[in-house]
C-alpha cells in the first residue's frame, strides 16, 4: 500500500510510526472490513506495511465459510506468526468453534495476540491499541475522503448491510454474522459520494442479501441532502444511479437474492443508468433440492423470472453460482440443473462441490455422497456451464463497448465492459494499436473509460481492439 504525505515533515513522522500489516481473505463483504480497519488506524496516526518483516503487527482478516477457505486462511495466520510473530485475527474464521467448542483458530494457533469475529472494527482498535500504543500525533489529513482501499483506486466496494436473515441449510454467516442490519440510507449515499469524489469510476454494491436492503428497518423513511428517501432497495438503487450519472460512473449489484421486488430495478438497468448486470446465487434447480437447501421456488420459476428479465433489459447479463453434490442429489436432480443452465443461458457461472460445513444444518441430511462423486458432478457441471458461457461470448464479437481499463502498458490494456465483474468474471483484452501515438495514449488509460471493438473470444476473455 503506498503512503501519501502533505510535506516532508509528515512523511519522516509517518515513517516512524507504528505499522501494520494486513492480510484480507475472503469476499468482498469482508474486504470491505478490512478497508474500515485500515481507514481507522491511518486516521490515528498508524502505518501501513507491505511486508511482514516491515510490520510491528499484522492483522489477518479471515474467511471461515468453506473447507477450503478455512485451511487457507490458517494457513495465511501460520505464516504470519512465522515471519512476524506478533498476530490479531479478525473475520468470520475467528467466530467458529471446534467440535469441542473451544475457538478454531486459538486451537490451531495459539500464540496469536487476540482472536475477533467479523464486522468486529472497534474490538480490532482495541487490541491493536493494546499491543502498539497509538501515535502521538494522529495523521487525519492524511486520509483521503473515501478512506483507505485495498482494492485499485478506480473501483470500490460499498458494503450497505451485514448480516442475513436467510436460514439456508448449507450456509452459517447467520450464526457468524447476524440477522441483517442496513446501513443507514443517508449514510450509504454520503459514503457512495466520498468514493465517487475521490476519483472511482465503479461502485460494486455488496452485503450478505443486498436486494433484502431496509426490510429490517421496515422500510422507514430516512434523508440525504435534506430529502427523505425510504430505506428500501430500489430507492437505494435509484439513488446511486443519479450519483453515478453525476459523476460518470458505473454501479454494479452483487448477491441479489431474486425475490419480487427485484423486477422494480430492471427499469433503471435498460435505461443504462446502473449496469445491466444481476449477480444472482441460485444454488441448484430441482425443487427437491432447493427444499433441502431451504431455498425457494425451482428451475422452471427461475426460467420465467430470467426470461422476464430479459424481456425488460435484453442487455442484461446473467451471473450465478450452484453447488453441485449436495447431501441427497440424485443422479436425475444432477441432469436437471445441468438442463437449467442450458436453458437459463446463464452468462457467467461459478459451482462449489458440496462441502460440509461445522454447524450447518445440512450435515444432518441424509444421503452424503462421497468426495470423488461430488466434484466429478463440479466438473462434468463446469464443463456444461462454461459451453454455455463461451456461446454468450460470441455473440458479442462485433460489438464495440465501453471498458474501464484495469491496466495498461505499452503492449495493450486488460479491462471490463458492464458485463465483468472484477476478479470474478472474464476480462477484455485491448492488443496495442499500430500508431506509436494511440499506443501512448492507451498505455496511460488504466482507470479510464475507453472504446473497443470485440474481434473474438480466449476462453472466457474477450479480444478487443482499441476504437
Amino acid at each position: 500500500m503506498s503512503e501519501n504525505s502533505s510535506s516532508p515533515e509528515a512523511s519522516r513522522q509517518l515513517a516512524a510510526a507504528p505499522r501494520i500489516g494486513f492480510v484480507s481473505l475472503g469476499c468482498p463483504k469482508a474486504l470491505v472490513d478490512s478497508e474500515r480497519i485500515v481507514s481507522r488506524l491511518r486516521a490515528e496516526g498508524y502505518a501501513t506495511s507491505s511486508s511482514y518483516a516491515g510490520a510491528d503487527l499484522v492483522i489477518v482478516n479471515t474467511c471461515g465459510f468453506i473447507d477450503e477457505a478455512v485451511q487457507e486462511s490458517l494457513d495465511a495466520i501460520g505464516e504470519a506468526l512465522h515471519d512476524n510473530g506478533r498476530v490479531l485475527v479478525t473475520g468470520c474464521l475467528g467466530a467458529r468453534s471446534d467440535e469441542q467448542g473451544d475457538n478454531l483458530v486459538r486451537k490451531v494457533h495459539p500464540k496469536v495476540l487476540a482472536v475477533t469475529g467479523p464486522h468486529a472494527t472497534d474490538e480490532v482498535l482495541e487490541h491493536v491499541h493494546a499491543t502498539l500504543p497509538k501515535p502521538h500525533d494522529p495523521f487525519v489529513d492524511l486520509l483521503p475522503p473515501g478512506g483507505l482501499k485495498l482494492t485499485p483506486r478506480h473501483y470500490a466496494y460499498l458494503k450497505i448491510a451485514e448480516g442475513c436473515n436467510q436460514s439456508c441449510s448449507f450456509c452459517i454467516i447467520p450464526s457468524m454474522r447476524g440477522r441483517l442490519v442496513s446501513r443507514p440510507i443517508g449514510e450509504v449515499l454520503d459514503e457512495a459520494q466520498a468514493l465517487l469524489q475521490a476519483g472511482v469510476r465503479e461502485l460494486l454494491v455488496v452485503s450478505q442479501d443486498t436486494a433484502a436492503y431496509g426490510s429490517d428497518l421496515k422500510y422507514r423513511t430516512g434523508f440525504w441532502q435534506g430529502r427523505p428517501l425510504r430505506t428500501r432497495f430500489a430507492e437505494l438503487v435509484q439513488a446511486l444511479a443519479g450519483l453515478a450519472e453525476q459523476h460518470d460512473a458505473w454501479v454494479r449489484l452483487h448477491y441479489i437474492y431474486p425475490y419480487p421486488h427485484v423486477d422494480e430495478i430492471l427499469p433503471v438497468m435498460a435505461q443504462g443508468r446502473v449496469l445491466p448486470y444481476l449477480d444472482v446465487p441460485l444454488q441448484h434447480a430441482h425443487p427437491d433440492v432447493l427444499r433441502r437447501m431451504r431455498r425457494p421456488a425451482g428451475g422452471e420459476r427461475a426460467l420465467e423470472r430470467i426470461a422476464r428479465w430479459r424481456e425488460a433489459c435484453p442487455d442484461i447479463v446473467i451471473r450465478s453460482t450452484f453447488i453441485a453434490g449436495f447431501p441427497g442429489e440424485t443422479e436425475l436432480e444432477f441432469e436437471t440443473l445441468l438442463e437449467f443452465v442450458q436453458r437459463a443461458h446463464i452468462d457467467r457461472v461459478g459451482c462449489f462441490a458440496y462441502s460440509p460445513v461445522q454447524g450447518a444444518a445440512a450435515n444432518a441430511l441424509p444421503g452424503a455422497l462421497p468426495d470423488a462423486l461430488r466434484e466429478q458432478r463440479r466438473a462434468r457441471f463446469m464443463e456444461v456451464a462454461e459451453q454455455v458461457s463461451v456461446q454468450r461470448l460470441r455473440r458479442r464479437v462485433g460489438q464495440d463497448l465501453r471498458v474501464l481499463v484495469d491496466s495498461a502498458g505499452r503492449d495493450g490494456a486488460v479491462g471490463r465492459s458492464y458485463a465483468e465483474a472484477p476478479e470474478i468474471d472474464g476480462r477484455i483484452l485491448i492488443g496495442a494499436p499500430d500508431k506509436p501515438s494511440a499506443r501512448m495514449r492507451l498505455a496511460r488509460s488504466a482507470g479510464q473509460f475507453v472504446r473497443a471493438r470485440v474481434i473474438g473470444t480466449s476462453g472466457h476473455d474477450l479480444v478487443a481492439q482499441w476504437v
